[in-house]
């Protein structure tokens, strides 16, 4: 029988800690509201096979790059993000996912994770960016859970 001494006890405790702050939740992209009149642009992220999402506001260019990679429309010349994909696919070995990784002061950060040589890479990104590629690589975003608990808050009265 395992007894539960004051060490073990700090274990789970750290433990837990631990993976409440790096469980990542898989998510989708359910939809991108593109207005030509204003400067922020809106996409929303479905929890994938859940009832939970998010919105984030985004710029015009980087809406358009989700927009038309998710359309799958080709440009006559890379743009920026087509440039960035084609730069981490010549330069490792794909990339492997997105993750929205913290919020702070209503700001969200992403990371850019891509194998290069049997070992992980991330890279510091906004969010937008980071999807526009993901949306090109039809890569798995991301989200931690700790962001999509703060976020969708739900009311229970």
């Amino acid at each position: 029988m395992l007894t539960k001494t004051p060490c073990m006890l700090e274990f789970f405790i750290v433990l837990k800690t631990f993976l409440g702050k790096h469980l990542m939740v898989l998510m989708e992209l359910s939809r991108i509201m593109i207005s030509e009149t204003s400067d922020h642009q809106i996409i929303v992220l479905k929890e994938n096979g859940g009832e939970r999402s998010f919105p984030i506001v985004i710029g015009l260019h980087e809406a358009w790059a989700i927009d038309r990679a998710v359309k799958e429309i080709p440009t006559p010349r890379p743009l920026t993000h087509d440039l960035l994909t084609n730069i981490i696919a010549q330069l490792s070995d794909g990339l492997e996912k997105i993750e929205i990784s913290d919020l702070k002061n209503n700001t969200f950060y992403a990371k850019i994770v891509i194998n290069q040589n049997g070992n992980t890479i991330e890279i510091d990104s906004r969010p937008s960016d980071a999807i526009a590629l993901a949306m090109q690589r039809k890569a798995p975003i991301y989200v931690a859970k700790k962001i999509l608990d703060e976020v969708c808050k739900w009311d229970h009265s």
